[in-house]
């Protein structure tokens, strides 16, 4: 059976490979019975939907253990960190219905980091460099070659504690030394050969020190020893750190003591997703150069740009559960999240009216003045969710797609001597048509029969096509953002002889201006979610004014992935 699969069997819910691993653990007592987690991002940019993989993993292994689960800042890098980050993740986290037992940042243990660095050089395991960083990459060598010693590797320590001491003190300029621990430069794993573990930044005060300090840790070095200072017992993370493991366990025991006591790192699978970019660099680059309209953009695959999209945290909780944890990197098909979104707001998005492209359609033998109040039901899957009252009138608002003035046979909709529904009302046969100067149909001519109002007795009349529609008089004006996917091509990230920005999808924004809607949405408050009628469900977006409504598509109606369940 794969491990990705979250399924019943016999009754019992079926465990991924690191839910077994923590009842492995708790088996044998390790940690003392402890289960404690965390959630370390960056605050260099916002949340995407590769991070909600890792939120639900990390709060989700605390809660169904009983353990806790902190967030913790990786704030090491004041070059490109910002408070506004740091206010987006939290709010993110929230949103997707987690709460944090404790916020932490590495910050919290510069001391005790530097401290350890002290420690490491006096033990002569660390030492100051004072090549470029060009020198030292080049010096690395190969997988298959070992690397170059640095002359400086074997300087005295009582120099590199006190270089270090005054690279603290602000004496030298960034880039001029750094302090690497001193391990093993023939070793088959890179990241043993000598690894960077603090360098000068001083030209950018820290968003929470200030000027207080002037090295910072790198992440290979605050990680581990971080878990280590909480006391987190299962440390998760993506693939592309397993590499990174055996250095995160060297640093853990120099520093850990003899006690039943130490973190494991644990890799699972990223998340990748089809015609989308998870690199925060790109996703920076797009938001920077103006490519989209910030980073909550509803094309972008941020927390923030699928909450604006109308995305629910239930919908995301229910994707994460289908592609479940690996051990295997994969890129998943985008129409499997467009099915969990449509699954959810199926039970919950209440039913309106809305005409996108509308043209006037005239009931002539309809009485002048006259408004019926007809029944709308608000969600058929939801027998609580009730109804509404629409205003059906003499002119109307439909679709100018529902009408074909030379319709061919299997074509269902409006067209000459053709009859409809009118969804919710009455039975109407069209009778002609007006087009202006450039032949564009301005006014399609019909007459109802009153002896098929929805609700009456069966009349025996059938027809084949229903259209939905909106009063003239009774509807609202809108404006529409139909939003598609971001690029053209299912792997940017593969397209390595291109420019990722010349892959982006010019049609991935259509903006509908003269859109109507019935007078239920008045009432919409920001975020809301709906089903329009034949055409897809969409929310409020929260620029909307009271003289200007603003729906955004979250997704269309139709479901590619149900076509392809065995994916699954």
């Amino acid at each position: 059976m794969s491990d990705n699969k979250v399924i019943e069997e016999e009754g019992k819910k079926s465990l991924n490979f690191i839910e077994t691993i923590v009842e492995n653990d708790l088996a044998e007592g390790k940690n003392g019975g402890r289960i404690q987690t965390r959630f370390p991002p960056e605050p260099n940019g916002y949340l995407h939907i590769g991070h909600a993989k890792a939120i639900c993993l990390d709060f989700g292994i605390a809660e169904t253990y009983k353990g806790i689960c902190k967030l913790r800042f990786d704030d090491t890098n004041p070059v490109k960190e910002d408070v506004e980050y740091v206010d987006s993740i939290m709010e993110d986290i929230q949103w997707l219905g987690f709460q944090w037992d404790e916020v932490v940042y590495a910050s919290d243990y510069f001391q005790q980091l530097y401290d350890f660095a002290v420690e490491l050089i006096k033990k002569d395991k660390a030492y100051v460099d004072e090549q470029s960083a060009e020198v030292i990459a080049q010096q690395k060598g190969t997988p298959t070659q070992p690397g170059v010693e640095s002359p400086y590797r074997n300087r005295p320590v009582e120099e590199s504690l006190d270089l270090f001491r005054r690279m603290n003190e602000g004496e030298f300029e960034d880039g001029s030394m750094i302090l690497r621990a001193k391990i093993d430069m023939a070793s088959s794993n890179m990241h043993f050969r000598d690894p960077i573990i603090y360098r000068i930044i001083t030209k950018h005060p820290h968003h929470r020190t200030g000027t207080q300090w002037k090295v910072y840790p790198m992440y290979d070095f605050a990680h581990g020893q971080s878990d280590y200072f909480e006391g987190v017992t299962h440390s998760l993370c993506t693939l592309e750190f397993e590499v990174h493991r055996p250095l995160y366990d060297y640093f853990i025991d120099l520093l850990k003591k003899d006690d039943n006591y130490r973190p494991r790192q644990t890799e699972f699978n990223r998340l990748n997703l089809t015609y989308t970019v998870m690199s925060k660099r790109k996703l920076l680059q797009l938001v920077q150069e103006k490519l989209v309209n910030g980073w909550d953009d509803p094309r972008m695959p941020t927390i923030c740009g699928y909450r604006r999209r109308g995305f629910t945290p239930q919908s995301i909780h229910n994707f994460i559960k289908k592609i479940g944890y690996t051990k295997y990197d994969g890129i998943i098909d985008i129409a499997l999240l467009e099915h969990a979104i449509r699954e959810d707001l199926n039970m919950k998005a209440p039913r309106v009216s809305a005409v996108l492209d509308p043209v006037k359609l005239i009931l002539t033998n309809y009485p002048e003045g006259q408004v019926e109040r007809m029944e709308a039901i608000n969600n058929p899957e939801d027998p609580t969710a009730g109804s509404h009252e629409i205003a059906f009138t003499r002119e109307l608002y439909i679709e100018r797609e529902d009408f074909m003035e030379e319709a061919p046979k299997k074509f269902f909709r409006l067209a000459p001597d053709k009859e409809v529904r009118l969804k919710g009302a009455y039975i109407i046969k069209c009778t002609g048509f007006k087009k202006d100067e450039n032949g564009v149909i301005q006014e399609i001519y019909a007459e109802y029969d009153p002896n098929t109002k929805s609700g009456m007795p069966d009349s025996g009349r059938k027809v084949k096509g229903t259209l939905h529609w909106v009063s003239v008089e009774h509807s609202l004006p809108a404006e529409v953002r139909l939003y598609d996917r971001l690029f053209m091509v299912e792997n940017p990230s593969e397209e390595k002889d291109k420019d990722f920005k010349e892959l982006l999808n010019p049609d991935s924004l259509k903006v509908l201006t003269n859109c109507r809607v019935e007078m239920e949405l008045q009432k919409a408050k920001p975020y809301d979610h709906f089903q329009f009628q034949r055409t897809g469900y969409f929310n409020l977006d929260p620029d909307s004014r009271e003289d200007k409504l603003i729906f955004n598509r979250t997704v269309s109606l139709k479901d590619s992935w149900s076509k392809v369940k065995g994916k699954e």
